[in-house]
């Protein structure tokens, strides 16, 4: 990758000079580092907020009541899970950092419930279901309110930044929909490794 930014900065800077524009060159640089800095101190304050509300969930015990609402949708997407373990907290925290949009808030609390997935894991040489199950969800990121999408639409200047809501939950919502159709049916057509399975491949390598 950073070979590709540097042929990128090299590019710009040549065709730069041979247009003669390097003084434009120049001043969209120092724009966009200056433009790069406002925008990650608007990130941070919308960071720091939602974080500081996930934290207040966490010590009022509404954690626990998220828990035990979403305990019939995470036993059925997280079968292996027991009904009390502290693993689904995390996973609600997880999703819940995910819907109102602080990605980088629910990453720590994902690895949180991937750890706590692998103890129950009991090939600890392959992922589980369960496992596979979390990442999908991840990475299709069901969002209710893109909170960093409109702080970054807020701090470049758009004049109405929150009519990114209804696109974003549309096509998050399919995403994520299909996140977990798609490892439901993967589950079955491919059910993983047993510990005697994996101890034979690494026998034949």
């Amino acid at each position: 990758m950073n070979y590709i930014w540097f042929f990128i900065i090299l590019v710009s800077i040549i065709s730069a000079a041979v247009t003669g524009r390097m003084e434009n060159l120049i001043n969209a640089v120092l724009n966009s580092a200056q433009k790069a800095i406002e925008v990650a101190i608007y990130l941070a304050g919308i960071m720091a907020f939602w974080l500081g509300i996930m934290r207040i969930a966490e010590k009022s015990k509404l954690v626990n009541l998220i828990s035990k609402f979403l305990s019939p949708a995470a036993k059925f997407l997280f079968p292996s899970v027991p009904k009390d373990s502290p693993v689904i907290g995390d996973i609600a925290m997880n999703f819940t950092a995910n819907a109102i949009g602080v990605s980088n808030a629910a990453t720590p609390m994902g690895i949180q419930a991937l750890r706590g997935l692998q103890e129950l894991n009991k090939n600890k040489k392959s992922a589980s279901n369960d496992m596979c199950m979390l990442v999908g969800m991840n990475t299709a990121a069901f969002q209710l309110v893109p909170a960093t999408v409109i702080a970054v639409l807020a701090a470049n200047g758009a004049k109405n930044p929150t009519e990114i809501v209804f696109p974003t939950l549309i096509v998050t919502s399919v995403s994520f929909l299909s996140a977990i159709v798609i490892a439901k049916i993967l589950e079955k057509i491919m059910p993983p490794q047993t510990i005697e399975q994996s101890t034979e491949n690494g026998g034949k390598k």
